[in-house]
């Protein structure tokens, strides 16, 4: 069908459509038929009367088609379907710049170069996704997290899960290495390919590391324009359109973490054409003083974001790296050769150290890079983050010296290429620089030889142009900078061992909510060309962590021979003895910090992010004494890290300190990013665990299997609760057979999973011959009637359960019948939780009369059920015949006076509404 039959054929959906529209969209129309001469001015007037209603403006238009050409009406169509899609109109004025800025952006994202620039690819032939969610503070349920698909694309700029309606900014944050770059390289790509994010006109992407070097003023006309896109026409023009629709504009900021100024909202600037400092037009940006209502999404490591960054926060994702399909997909990706592929991904998968560091994409780039020394050479397998660096750098030093053998010494062979290296990385960190301008490069005494080892890159921040021949330089990521600091630490005589103390004490500086580690005594003799000693400044807080576990790792035994015999540094052994000193009088400064037990409950330690980062420095040691001894006075009964970003590689480090504890204890690691593989790295130090939380840590089927079992053969485990991740029917069976052999078993919670009928018919053929179990939770799944009845009846003659939630599992009348026939017959249960099902009044009679004859029941929770009069009389009733009953729960359910009235005295053990 041709466009101007289609006009006539479907007139009248058309004339529906645009009377839907907004008085602006359909001028916006108008003003693009007009510059595409599919409509004259004249025809403009009869179809914009003021005062006409936009149902007969609608229809004069489409009267003005009848006599136009095929290619009109074709035009007409093309913008109302754009429109309807969601795409904005950019007037003519606009298309020319918008069209070389989608080409700009899409020659600088199309290609994604590898960490060390040795390979480009095709972004969307390798580009392979991560996992994101939602921060913990967004106000989704979690049942609602853990229900939902994976985040995509759309989500992050979409209106599911804002946390501050009057705010712009989306934060994004990643741990190093996350692939938060690569994220908005993809997002950047789409948008300009016309493949995403098609309702933004313009996308605007900047980098904070490179924004740092700008040192005169700009005004936000100049960010846009000098630091982005240049239009070659019309400049005043298309600033005044984009100042005019912000919501049609989105900027990006990576690497808000590098951006070395702190956050500040003091300084207002609302001025789009003066001049300011580089951080106050972005910090003005971020705020929505500059350019409100348009879009930023901001990515940045967690722990540089502040309590003032986060009240402009509009929405805040986590970026949580590969799962283990994405890992493999990464892996696949990268090798052409299936073969080589395929032998990669099982040498992950048997090592547990590499498989719980490769949910990190760096750390997948570094075993894919190396994965000939890894495979074919037989080298020893890494365990520590450590480990899998030294590798990387010997592998980068093998290929820039072909003709060194695979057994010489490389590291002593460039000890002085590592050393220049390394004093200009701590250098780096202690300045917060992360590039290096070419003049640095020279006064550093950086080499041609040094820079043709790999490790230094020309800055990806940085395009190169003509007007500044002088390039820019980088680590190719920045935990390699940090790695090559650490090695300067380590081997470098300058620095005394005494000072190594100051990289494991921390201390808070109260300004700009910022915390950060100062190193007041690191003295580097002859730092930077100067003879004498040099007080440091500061080294932001996240690197300093990394730089210290590096430094921790080098002192492995395994690594420490290697430095000794490459550099012979006199004080290796005294600063080995320091750095094990520090280490264990940190983690007992922890335990010397638990509160007492308050009387009846049990001793906990609640360990905060700090306590878990020297756990890991000792992991990366490998020294199993120092483990043993670093636990040695803990004396607790529940050990709690929540919320403290627990991924696989914590996990690791934990099972590595925590198997030498000498008592059974609880752990409880809710709100962390545990997920299948980080369940493989605990489960050496599980043995001892008598109760174990993993709340909301997007553990699935395959890794609670697996902890399963390993469980049957625990003598202490008794508690497990799951709640809140992404369980289904297929571990069902698994958690019966632990109910069979285990009666010792006494608490099980799989709350807000995604359990239905035939997984809960499973459960109850385990819950039949277990004789310990006392609380069992399986709210928010879907069990439905069936699976109610099941679990009911596998109860009846229980003597052990005191408690049992089934709240929001859709049960109606059949496992409400059920559920009564288990009030009757058991003689235990003491609290039974229903709210928000199905039951009806005809049920709630039956549930009363089983009451009557129960002497157990201490609670029962109906609320959120559809109950009526006849139900809440049952109840009413009932409690004259149950002494034991403390509380019925019958809250949200509509009660009028009327129903007082029929009812008559009501027992205050009634928990109603109004």
């Amino acid at each position: 069908m041709c466009s101007l039959q289609y006009v006539s054929t479907h007139r009248d959906q058309l004339v529906s459509t645009l009377t839907g529209w907004s008085m602006d969209k359909y001028e916006s129309l108008l003003d693009y038929l007009i510059s595409w001469d599919a409509l004259s001015w004249e025809e403009h007037g009869d179809a914009n009367v003021v005062g006409h209603p936009l149902s007969k403006l609608a229809r004069r238009l489409l009267d003005l088609f009848r006599g136009k050409g095929n290619e009109s009406a074709k035009c007409l169509i093309e913008f109302i379907c754009r429109i309807e899609r969601g795409e904005h109109f950019v007037p003519d004025v606009c298309s020319a710049y918008q069209k070389k800025l989608k080409c700009t952006i899409s020659a600088q994202s199309q290609f994604l170069s590898t960490y060390d620039g040795g390979e480009n690819f095709y972004l969307e032939n390798i580009y392979t996704e991560s996992i994101l969610e939602l921060s913990k503070g967004s106000n989704v349920s979690e049942h609602q997290q853990s229900s939902q698909s994976p985040l995509e694309l759309q989500d992050i700029v979409n209106a599911y899960g804002v946390i501050n309606e009057n705010a712009d900014t989306i934060l994004i944050l990643g741990d190093a290495g996350s692939g938060k770059s690569t994220l908005l390289q993809h997002i950047h790509h789409l948008w300009a390919d016309g493949k995403a994010l098609q309702n933004y006109a313009f996308v605007f992407p900047f980098s904070c590391r490179s924004l740092c070097c700008l040192v005169k003023q700009v005004s936000l006309k100049s960010l846009l324009f000098e630091h982005c896109c240049w239009p070659d026409h019309l400049q005043e023009e298309i600033f005044q359109f984009i100042l005019a629709n912000p919501k049609k504009v989105l900027f990006t900021f990576d690497g808000f973490d590098e951006f070395k100024f702190n956050f500040t909202d003091d300084n207002k600037h609302c001025s789009p054409m003066d001049p300011t400092s580089i951080e106050n037009t972005v910090f003005n940006l971020v705020q929505g003083n500059l350019m409100k209502d348009s879009v930023k999404v901001v990515t940045s490591r967690p722990d540089a974001v502040t309590v003032v960054l986060r009240r402009h926060v509009k929405k805040e994702l986590i970026l949580k790296g590969f799962s283990e399909e994405g890992m493999e997909m990464f892996m696949n990706k990268h090798h052409s050769d299936a073969e080589i592929s395929k032998k990669i991904i099982s040498l992950v998968k048997a090592n547990s150290s590499i498989h719980g560091l490769c949910h990190i994409p760096v750390f997948c780039w570094i075993v894919s890079k190396c994965h000939k020394e890894l495979i074919i050479k037989g080298c020893s397998s890494p365990h520590t983050m450590t480990d899998m660096y030294i590798l990387t750098l010997q592998h980068f030093l093998l290929h820039a010296a072909p003709a060194s053998k695979h057994s010489e010494n490389i590291l002593k062979k460039t000890a002085s290429s590592i050393n220049r290296l390394g004093k200009l990385a701590f250098w780096g960190l202690c300045h917060e620089l992360y590039v290096f301008s070419h003049q640095q490069i020279l006064e550093s005494n950086i080499a041609e030889e040094d820079l043709t080892l790999g490790f230094l890159v020309l800055s990806k921040s940085f395009s190169v142009n003509v007007r500044l021949p002088m390039q820019h330089y980088e680590f190719l990521h920045i935990t390699f900078q940090c790695f090559f600091a650490a090695l300067y630490i380590t081997v470098s005589d300058d620095v005394s061992s005494s000072s190594l103390q100051h990289l494991f004490s921390w201390t808070t500086n109260s300004t700009n909510d910022s915390f950060v580690q100062r190193i007041p005594h690191i003295c580097v003799q002859r730092c930077w060309q100067k003879e004498n000693e040099i007080m440091l400044q500061t080294i932001e807080k996240h690197n300093l962590q990394i730089t210290a576990n590096f430094v921790s790792g080098l002192f492995s035994q395994k690594l420490y021979d290697l430095l000794d015999e490459s550099w012979q540094s006199k004080k290796l052994p005294s600063k080995c003895a320091t750095i094990k000193r520090c280490l264990s009088k940190g983690i007992k400064k922890h335990f010397k910090s638990i509160p007492p037990a308050v009387p009846g409950e049990k001793k906990a330690m609640h360990a905060m992010p700090q306590f878990v980062w020297l756990i890991k420095c000792i992991y990366e040691m490998q020294d199993r004494k120092l483990a043993k001894s670093s636990v040695k006075g803990l004396e607790v009964d529940h050990f709690k890290i929540t919320y403290c970003g627990i991924g696989p590689s914590e996990c690791a480090a934990l099972a590595f300190v925590l198997k030498h504890l000498k008592n059974p204890i609880g752990i409880q690691l809710d709100h962390n990013s545990v997920g299948d593989n980080g369940i493989e790295q605990l489960i050496p130090c599980l043995h001892l665990c008598q109760a174990l939380y993993l709340r909301d840590n997007n553990i699935s089927d395959k890794g609670i299997c697996n902890l399963l079992e390993q469980a049957l053969h625990w003598q202490h485990f008794q508690k497990i609760a799951l709640f809140n991740n992404k369980l289904t029917d297929n571990c069902t069976s698994s958690f019966a057979n632990l109910l069979r052999h285990k009666q010792n078993f006494l608490a099980l919670r799989l709350g807000n999973n995604c359990i239905t009928d035939a997984g809960a018919e499973i459960l109850a053929e385990g819950l039949k011959e277990n004789h310990s179990i006392q609380f069992l939770g399986l709210w928010g799944n879907q069990v439905g009637d069936a699976g109610a009845q099941a679990i009911a009846e596998a109860l009846f003659d229980n003597k052990s359960l005191i408690w049992l939630s089934l709240v929001g599992n859709n049960i109606g009348s059949i496992g409400g019948k059920a559920l009564a026939v288990l009030l009757q017959r058991n003689t235990s249960l003491e609290e039974l939780c229903l709210e928000e099902n199905k039951l009806q009044d005809n049920d709630a009679i039956l549930l009363a009369q089983s009451i009557k004859k129960n002497s157990t029941l201490r609670t029962l929770k109906l609320s959120n059920n559809p109950l009526g009069e006849q139900g809440i009389s049952a109840f009413a009733e009932a409690l004259h015949h149950n002494t034991t009953i403390t509380a019925i729960w019958l809250k949200g359910i509509r009660f009028t006076s009327d129903m007082v009235q029929n009812i008559g005295y009501l027992d205050p053990r009634l928990s109603l509404d109004g």
